[in-house]
């Protein structure tokens, strides 16, 4: 009687397994992924835009980081791929404008971990003007080419559009990965499909494995002719 109810067991595991494992790989609407009420535009020709709205003070952004990142670079030429810093509090608005001046820069790889490590390594809260030059001017950035930049127009106008096009997407939380403008998945959605693991690492294997999906399904409609 033991042993059958441990082969029941062991069974009913592996059933589990498999059925998440084919919901990983065929993602349901409305479980593993929502389509936006509104399809926003895209200006990624032939590739798959992909869109990750994060933020340096959240720490599932940070945790998730890696294993999208390294997916970003599998997918290679397939896809166009950005990031998007969120901004749900005044206090949050030094380390967003911190990054859209380094992306105006053309340093957002070079340091982009460096900032993740100060805030949750080092626990830096890079939440005035005067903490986020100091970072800058640490990493060796020249002090008055970082506060031209920080302070230019160009700079200022993307901060007045960033809330725009955080409601636009109807982001209230983070990470979330929008692809081709009109698809949302994030780890926790990816929860209903990982099977009994529900680890932050198996999270972000599960969502690694449904953005394969829906950009593959995404592929075929631009090359189909079918995508809006």
């Amino acid at each position: 009687m033991r042993f059958m109810k441990q082969l029941f067991a062991a069974l009913s595991l592996t059933l589990m397994a498999a059925t998440a494992s084919a919901s990983l790989t065929s993602p349901q609407e409305g479980v593993e992924y929502k389509t936006l009420a509104k399809a926003q535009p895209t200006e990624s020709g032939k590739k798959v835009e992909v869109i990750e709205f994060f933020g340096y003070f959240c720490p599932h952004c940070y945790a998730l980081d890696p294993s999208l990142t390294e997916w970003v670079k599998k997918q290679g030429d397939k896809i166009a791929f950005k990031r998007i810093h969120v901004l749900f509090q005044p206090a949050m608005q030094p380390v967003q404008q911190l990054y859209v001046t380094l992306e105006a820069m053309g340093k957002t790889e070079e340091l982009h971990k460096k900032i993740f490590d100060a805030m949750h390594k080092q626990r830096l809260r890079l939440d005035t003007d005067a903490a986020v030059l100091a970072f800058a001017t640490q990493q060796g950035i020249d002090k008055q080419k970082f506060l031209d930049t920080y302070n230019s127009f160009s700079v200022q106008a993307k901060m007045r559009r960033l809330p725009q096009i955080q409601e636009a997407y109807a982001i209230d939380s983070v990470p979330q990965i929008i692809i081709d403008g009109r698809i949302m998945s994030s780890p926790e959605m990816a929860r209903a499909g990982v099977g009994a693991d529900k680890s932050e690492a198996s999270l972000h294997a599960g969502l690694t494995q449904i953005l394969d999906a829906l950009v593959d399904k995404v592929s075929k409609e631009k090359s189909a002719g079918k995508a809006k």
